[in-house]
């Protein structure tokens, strides 16, 4: 159990970007992008993986995944939405996270009373439930491999177990991906719907 506390330990499950990592202060992309990199790192698989590059935001811009910046100078609320897309981005497409981010890009450009980081903080408060909720489950998950791998009685106990484990939580995270974009495909309909009707 202990080598399995440490495994989940250094998944860095806990990191996201928080309100205050994020000044008050509007940054150029370079120190949007060190921000990134200073907060993600130890999330990084190998050296050689990118947590956000110059290429990466203008994208985003350029897909309209973000309201538009002024004076090549990223606001709070900027930041914000790229933490947003940067979670999204290893289970949405591009085309998915826009669908999803246009309501709140409208909101940003006509609803005043709109506060992103409001919005963002209950968010903040859905994941710290979530690491919670996964830290049982994983558990849970890694007992139910190690019971299917006793009864194929083999000498690749260990290898086996692993791969039961990794089919498992891929097929997880296939679910709540699949779950996701069906949430993604609504929120498409409701935006059609009010077209339609204006």
């Amino acid at each position: 159990m202990e080598k399995l506390e440490k495994f989940i330990e250094s998944l860095n499950l806990q990191n996201q970007i928080s309100l205050i990592d994020v000044p008050e202060i509007d940054l150029y992309m370079d120190q949007v992008i060190q921000l990134f990199e200073n907060k993600f790192k130890d999330s990084i698989r190998n050296d050689d993986e990118k947590i956000l590059t110059k290429t990466m935001i203008n994208n985003y811009a350029k897909s309209k995944l973000f309201f538009p910046i002024k004076n090549k100078k990223y606001s709070k609320e900027h930041l914000l939405l790229i933490s947003l897309i940067y979670q999204l981005k290893g289970a949405l497409s591009i085309h998915d996270i826009k669908e999803t981010f246009k309501g709140i890009n409208r909101m940003m450009a006509d609803d005043e009373s709109f506060k992103l980081d409001r919005f963002y903080s209950s968010y903040l408060e859905l994941c710290n439930s979530n690491v919670a909720n996964f830290k049982e489950d994983i558990k849970e998950r890694v007992q139910e491999a190690n019971s299917e791998v006793i009864d194929l009685e083999t000498n690749e106990s260990e290898y086996l177990e692993k791969v039961l484990l990794i089919a498992s939580l891929v097929n997880v995270s296939n679910l709540y991906r699949r779950a996701a974009e069906q949430l993604v495909d609504e929120i498409i309909e409701i935006e059609a719907g009010k077209k339609e009707k204006n």
